[in-house]
């Protein structure tokens, strides 16, 4: 096994930084200049795996001497993908689509290797129920602004919390990179994490 310490990670989410860190690896945050665009036609969770490949080559081939990983987060609420708000107003429209209801939360991560042109890709899927929201609740948790840039308009480890009734699933993978799926992902490609003593999170 070769320890992997340090990555390059194709993403501005100060999420998805946090929870890298957390396994002891050195973060280098690269983010990617793809556009993310919305497709109807794609699957919801085709589509998290698209962008988050799309993001993995972009970075690639400005790093190519490095270990990138990108990650992509699309809400699905009947087959309809919901990325993140443009505005104030879709993300009320968004939260009220939420209330009382079941969803699903995709998030696909790609890893991209020195050297290679093929990915390892993969997508979690969790499903998350929401509590019915009052229009004054929706329009307090918009007003402060913290779903702004996050897929449907809502971020499960902040004030958000309060508004989920239950999930079925992977934690992190609402959060915005499911750990557990990457950690095992890496040991089958031959990686292991710093230990404690070695490990650098400057």
């Amino acid at each position: 096994m070769n320890v992997l310490e340090s990555i390059v990670l194709a993403s501005a989410s100060p999420r998805r930084l946090e929870l890298l860190r957390s396994l002891g690896l050195a973060v280098r945050v690269e983010p990617s200049g793809y556009d993310e665009p919305d497709d109807p036609s794609i699957a919801p969770a085709e589509l998290a795996a698209r962008h988050a490949a799309a993001k993995a080559r972009d970075v690639q081939a400005r790093f190519p001497d490095d270990l990138v990983v990108a990650a992509d987060t699309v809400v699905d609420v009947d087959g309809v993908s919901l990325g993140k708000p443009r505005d104030r107003a879709q993300a009320v429209a968004m939260l009220r689509m939420l209330s009382g209801r079941r969803h699903v939360v995709h998030t696909a991560y790609a890893i991209a290797f020195p050297g290679r042109r093929d990915l390892t890709e993969e997508c979690s899927t969790t499903l998350v129920r929401f509590y019915p929201l009052r229009d004054d609740e929706i329009q307090a948790y918009v007003a402060s602004g913290e779903p702004m840039d996050k897929a449907g308009a809502y971020g499960i480890q902040g004030r958000a919390a309060a508004l989920v009734e239950s999930i079925d699933g992977d934690f992190y993978t609402v959060m915005g990179f499911p750990l557990a799926r990457f950690v095992r992902a890496l040991r089958r490609l031959g990686f292991t994490l710093p230990t404690a003593k070695n490990a650098n999170n400057e």
